[in-house]
C-alpha cells in the first residue's frame, strides 16, 4: 500500500515529465514552418496568423470549425 510520500512523488514525477513535453512541444512548434494556404479551403493563411502560429497549416475559420466538432489539427 502506498503512503502519501510515495503517491506525492509519483505525482511530482509526472508532473515533471509532463513539462518536459511541453517545453519540447513548445520549442518545437516555434521553429515549424507555417503553411501559406490552409490545409482544409485552400485560402491564403493571413502574415499575421503565420508568425503568431508558428507552424499553423489551417486558416482561423477552419480551425475554429475543427475545434467546434472536437477534432484538434496537430
Amino acid at each position: 500500500m502506498s503512503d502519501d510520500a510515495d503517491r506525492a512523488s509519483e505525482y511530482e514525477t509526472m508532473e515533471r515529465a509532463h513539462a518536459i513535453t511541453q517545453a519540447a512541444r513548445s520549442m518545437a512548434k516555434r521553429s515549424a514552418v507555417s503553411l501559406t494556404h490552409c490545409l482544409e479551403c485552400g485560402e491564403k493563411i493571413p502574415d499575421k496568423r503565420r508568425q503568431a502560429e508558428p507552424g499553423c497549416e489551417l486558416c482561423v475559420q477552419c480551425k475554429a470549425g475543427m475545434e467546434k466538432k472536437g477534432g484538434f489539427w496537430v
